[in-house]
Parts: structure tokens; C-alpha cells; sequence
């Protein structure tokens, strides 16, 4: 069974940076993209970010120049490099990896704060 497990996150002040990581608990086969999904208390889960096998990358307008995303040599490790963290940046972070055929994996989140 696949497990995504999520860490670096944290409090941070408003500028600030972090860097999350996301590896697989097994090499997954057919991976079609790997990305980064937020929540933020009272919202919905929204997209962030996410890298497709080709190593092409798409992010939310919000995060456009401050995010970025990218993954290990192996593929099997999506990263979320944050800079310039915003207050409206505060939320639960999941990584999601979407696999052939139709398979759907989600980790369990981390928290991230930034403080004003």
C-alpha cells in the first residue's frame, strides 16, 4: 500500500521560507503528475502547484515567482521549495500523486502558519 508522507512544514514569519517534502513509501509505476494541494480553515482544498512526468509545471496564480515545485531523480519525491511565504499562505498542505490508470494517492497533510 502506497503512503505519502508529507514534512517541513511549520511557523514561519511573514518573508520567511520552507521547503516541503513528500516521498512515496514505494516506488509507484505510471506516475502522470505529483503536486502540492492546500486548505486553509473555512476553504476549500485548493491547487498550489504540480509537476507532470515531463517536468512540466503549473501554479496557482497565487504563488506564481514565490513557489516551486519539483521532484527527486527517481521521481519518486515531489519537493515545494516556498519563499517569500505570505500570512494568506497559512494552511494544511497535501501531496498528491496521480498514477496510471486511474490510481489517486493523497498524504495526510502538513500544517503550515505564517505569521504577520
Amino acid at each position: 500500500q502506497v503512503q505519502l508522507v508529507e514534512s517541513g512544514g511549520g511557523l514561519v514569519q511573514a518573508g520567511g521560507s520552507l521547503r516541503l517534502s513528500c516521498p512515496a513509501s514505494t516506488r509507484i509505476i505510471g506516475i502522470k503528475q505529483m503536486g502540492w494541494y492546500r486548505q486553509a480553515p473555512g476553504k476549500q482544498r485548493e491547487l498550489v502547484a504540480y509537476i507532470t512526468s515531463s517536468k512540466s509545471t503549473v501554479y496557482a496564480d497565487s504563488v506564481k515567482g514565490r513557489f516551486t515545485i519539483s521532484t527527486d531523480n527517481a521521481g519518486n519525491t515531489v519537493y515545494l521549495q516556498m519563499d517569500s511565504l505570505k500570512p494568506e499562505d497559512t494552511g494544511v498542505y497535501y501531496c498528491h500523486i496521480l498514477a496510471w490508470p486511474n490510481a489517486d494517492y493523497w498524504g495526510q497533510g502538513t500544517q503550515v502558519t505564517v505569521s504577520s
